[in-house]
């Protein structure tokens, strides 16, 4: 029985860190480009169904743990755009011809090529530096609220040397308690918000500034690594298929105003691993259930909703870090396995979790082009060194006997 619960388990665990880690940026980022508060939490419903439906549909297809989320990178794009000409609608068309481009890149077999082909190394350095400031959020949990930090970190710290599948629900458990004894009263959230559908328009400086950014970024910073956790594990992920289903889920919810749905990068690991369930044949199972628990969760769990929003950012952070540590160190395992690439992956990772944004586009896609042009610049330095041992001279004929 408990083998059978263990990958339920672990896709509700998914579930819940992957909404309660990012949903805030999400609606931050909605915010940020015109939508007012109905339209967001329109748009945080959107997202939340329309990753839920793709988890179960490609999850029951293909029998693989493909974890699917919102781009938490591509949140963070919208927050750092801000306003564009045209407001709400114009980031609606945005969102929609995002999901359009995703779509072009699974049905167009060079484009999902491309994205494939980007190197192993380079691929998990940008995870780890994805990774690498949700994991540094225990730390900073425990010196910003340290007596509801603490308890949690301890129970996960036990419970991984005692009870290692147990270590992520325990501390999620020991949160909620710490969170209800110091919570001053209930949050007043809406369980079931409604649809508010807008009417996309599209602006040159909105298709410029925020689409084709959003694609890049939720290519590079999200589908990549995500086929690169699931590669970890030992699956090849259906690349096209996932992303004709998510873009055109995308684009299905952009007029409710989701943003970009994509394969998981940070809570992937949740579903694929073997915390999830120790035969790879069966984790299929806690991708179906995260996804399921996702919709759940965007369709009205309010008391869910209303813990998360009582609770310090930072200790929401502080408990998906500590699920993710694994991931991380496989990741940086990955990233430095090959030493002719250990400098560029080293670049990769620096700049993806630098959180630098420049000309609209966040680390993410700058640390995966500065890792691939340090590679390609030491292989040809390589290349175009002189070998260093002498090649031995030719011994010379013997001279013909006359005969």
């Amino acid at each position: 029985m408990a083998g059978r619960l263990q990958p339920v388990l672990a896709g509700v665990v998914t579930a819940l860190v992957g909404f309660a880690s990012s949903f805030t940026v999400v609606l931050a980022g909605l915010r940020a480009v015109g939508a007012d508060q109905a339209q967001a939490a329109s748009g945080l419903l959107a997202l939340c169904v329309a990753s839920g439906c793709c988890a179960v549909w490609l999850g029951l297809r293909h029998r693989l743990p493909l974890a699917i989320a919102w781009s938490t990178p591509g949140a963070a794009l919208l927050v750092a755009t801000g306003p564009v000409p045209g407001g709400w609608p114009a980031a609606v068309g945005a969102f929609l011809l995002t999901g359009l481009l995703i779509v072009t890149a699974g049905l167009v077999p060079a484009l999902g090529r491309a994205v494939a082909a980007i190197p192993a190394p380079i691929a998990s350095a940008m995870l780890a530096g994805v990774l690498l400031p949700l994991c540094t959020a225990p730390v900073r949990a425990l010196v910003e609220v340290p007596r509801l930090a603490g308890p949690v970190v301890l129970a996960w710290l036990l419970l991984h040397r005692f009870a290692r599948r147990w270590a992520v629900p325990g501390a999620l458990a020991v949160a909620v308690v710490a969170i209800a004894l110091t919570a001053a009263g209930p949050a007043r959230i809406d369980a079931a918000p409604t649809v508010a559908l807008t009417a996309p328009a599209w602006t040159l400086p909105a298709i410029v500034g925020l689409a084709l950014p959003l694609f890049l970024v939720t290519m590079a910073a999200q589908n990549v690594p995500g086929t690169a956790v699931l590669a970890g594990y030992g699956y090849r992920a259906p690349l096209g298929s996932a992303l004709r289903v998510t873009g055109l889920a995308t684009a299905l919810g952009a007029p409710a105003g989701g943003h970009a749905v994509n394969l998981a990068a940070i809570t992937a690991a949740l579903a694929a691993g073997p915390d999830a369930h120790p035969d790879p044949e069966r984790r299929w199972i806690a991708s179906v259930t995260a996804g399921i628990g996702l919709a759940l969760l965007g369709l009205g769990a309010g008391a869910a909703t209303a813990l998360v929003l009582l609770s310090p950012p930072v200790l929401v952070e502080a408990v998906a870090g500590l699920a993710l540590l694994g991931a991380l160190a496989g990741a940086v395992a990955a990233a430095v396995a090959e030493p002719d690439a250990r400098e560029a992956a080293l670049v990769t990772l620096v700049v993806t979790a630098s959180g630098v944004s420049l000309l609209g586009v966040g680390g993410a896609f700058w640390g995966l082009v500065a890792g691939w042009l340090m590679l390609l610049l030491f292989r040809r330095r390589r290349a175009a060194t002189p070998s260093l041992v002498a090649e031995p001279e030719p011994e010379p004929a013997a001279p013909a006997r006359a005969g």
